[in-house]
């Protein structure tokens, strides 16, 4: 009669589900301005960098547009500077006008008669206008600035636009999807009017996305981080994942809830659409008291195993599990560490009944079964 002892051994609960694999990330790119395809640096399968021009534009008005800007700018920047020269010279002669009346005044002061009072009016007067004018040139150049400063933001802004008719790659990945060739006019893609066609398909392909449609009765063991064995069996390979994010609610229609594992591709065998088997470790105890599955007996609410005691007679224990996986079942109550359990064919066996019992490795037993 094969027994079992009843040892402690770490037990592992896991959830296994399928799933497709798909990019972390995978957008459509569109032009930001209308324009002729003038230069198309990628086609299917190219592999990119995050910011690589991958194509360009031509864009006639916008160039004309900046070149513009840059005449405005030279101007308004002659005008500044004239203004800035004018500025000095009416201040030179401000402050000679203005010693000149201070002079006088002076000497009206110091020797009364020896200056004519309207001398002294006259060269006053020059001084206050010379001050105006020099106020009034300081608005001028404050003008001619600020024309300048317009000039520059304009240029600035145009510029930007101008910039669109580079198309760059928003992050690293792969083309996989061509949707224009040399000279095709592409529409701006924020323009509403029309049906903009995007110019290429881009994937990220060094990290890829499982989404995992996770029953509800396992909800309450997902938790971010949790390690995950990605089975991808076209490839013949195991890839380590890990619960990444989920959604926090079950649907109504399939109670489950959208769980994403994320997949690391940095040696880029993985491909977008691959189907990939996900296995969750749901529960793990370490120091778990277990019998073999096959010990287990279940008799409508009833559930027991023989136990061979001291005396060789079988007992018809009643026991509690609380962990179960494919082999083993870990035993609450009913059962002590180092007892022997039947985990032979039970037919024929009584309670009470005197055995010969037979200690069977577990890793044997199992191998027979298999076999």
């Amino acid at each position: 009669m094969g027994v079992v002892k009843a040892a402690r051994k770490p037990l592992e609960r896991h959830l296994t589900v399928s799933s497709e694999l798909v990019p972390f990330q995978e957008i459509d790119v569109y032009a930001k301005e209308s324009g002729y395809v003038r230069q198309l640096s990628v086609d299917y399968g190219s592999h990119v960098k995050a910011g690589q021009v991958m194509a360009v534009l031509e864009i006639p008005e916008l160039e004309l547009q900046v070149r513009q800007d840059d005449a405005a700018i030279r101007n308004a920047t002659d005008q500044t500077t004239h203004a800035e020269h004018e500025l000095g010279r009416i201040e030179a002669e401000h402050r000679v006008l203005h010693l000149q009346a201070d002079r006088l005044s002076g000497v009206a002061k110091s020797n009364p008669g020896l200056v004519a009072q309207q001398e002294v009016d006259d060269w006053q007067g020059k001084d206050l206008a010379s001050e105006a004018q020099v106020e009034a040139s300081k608005a001028n150049l404050q003008a001619a600035e600020s024309q300048l400063a317009e000039a520059q933001a304009k240029r600035e802004h145009d510029q930007v636009l101008f910039d669109y008719s580079k198309i760059v790659a928003p992050f690293a990945g792969v083309v996989t999807q061509r949707y224009a060739n040399l000279g095709t006019l592409v529409q701006a893609g924020t323009s509403s009017s029309t049906q903009a066609m995007p110019l290429v398909r881009l994937s990220q392909d060094d990290l890829f996305r499982l989404v995992i449609p996770v029953p509800e009765s396992y909800v309450r063991y997902i938790r971010i981080g949790d390690a995950v064995n990605v089975r991808v069996s076209s490839l013949n390979r195991d890839f380590p994942g890990k619960v990444s994010r989920f959604s926090i609610d079950v649907k109504e229609d399939t109670r489950t809830m959208h769980t994403e594992v994320d997949v690391r591709n940095t040696d880029r065998t993985l491909m977008p659409g691959l189907y990939a088997e996900a296995t969750l470790t749901l529960e793990r105890k370490d120091r778990a008291l277990a019998v073999p599955i096959q010990a287990v007996n279940h008799e409508g609410t009833r559930t027991t195993v023989y136990v061979v005691d001291s005396a060789g007679r079988i007992e018809d224990r009643n026991v509690a599990l609380g962990l179960e996986t494919a082999s083993d079942a870990e035993v609450l109550a009913g059962v002590a560490e180092g007892e022997m359990v039947v985990v032979g064919d039970r037919a024929g066996l009584k309670p009470g009944q005197e055995v010969r019992p037979q200690t069977v490795e577990l890793i044997d037993y199992q191998s027979q079964k298999e076999e």
